[in-house]
Formats: C-alpha cells, structure tokens, sequence
C-alpha cells in the first residue's frame, strides 16, 4: 500500500508516542512472533516493532520480510525500531492508536 507523504507524516506523528508492542530477537521471524505482530496490527493499526539482532543487514531483511509477511506498510525505521501500519478491517476505539486522541 502506498502512503502519501502527508499520510506518512500524520502517522509518524502519531506513532512518536508508542512504545514497542513486539520485540523480535536474534531467532528471527517465528510463526508465533509473526502472529503476535498481525494480531497487533489487526487490534492498534499502527505499531512499533522492536528488531533486537545485532546486524544491520539482517534487520533490514527483517523489515522488508514483516511488511511483507504481515501485508503492512512500513512507514518509518529509526535504529532498532520499526513503525508499521495496516489498517483494520473493524477499527475499535479502544484498541486502535489511530482513533484514540
């Protein structure tokens, strides 16, 4: 899904006061870390993953293999963080960042 610049911008804004919701460790792209992340997109629509392995190649696969995998949109990767965006196919008030505020 491609994003406006000012789309990616709004998100950005957004999503400067999340905390990670997932950490991926040096094991790499599980099922069950891969199911935890579509669970949190499906709830929040916006969340930050936190990639904990060593190598800067590696996380760079790792970026491009979520977005793929999860059929999200990374909007941003400062360091170790990556922020993902996919929108929800029934938003809740309660659960989704995009709505809250």
């Amino acid at each position: 899904m491609q994003l406006t610049q000012e789309r990616k911008k709004a998100l950005k804004a957004i999503g400067h006061k999340l905390n990670p919701v997932v950490t991926v460790a040096g094991n790499g792209l599980s099922e069950s870390v891969i199911l935890e992340i579509d669970r949190a997109l499906e709830d929040h629509e916006l969340i930050k993953v936190k990639f904990a392995v060593g190598d800067r190649d590696l996380k760079k696969d790792l970026l491009v293999e979520t977005e793929k995998v999860t059929r999200s949109t990374l909007v941003q990767s400062i360091g170790n963080i990556g922020l993902f965006y996919r929108p929800a196919k029934e938003p809740q008030l309660r659960k989704s960042n995009l709505l809250k505020d």
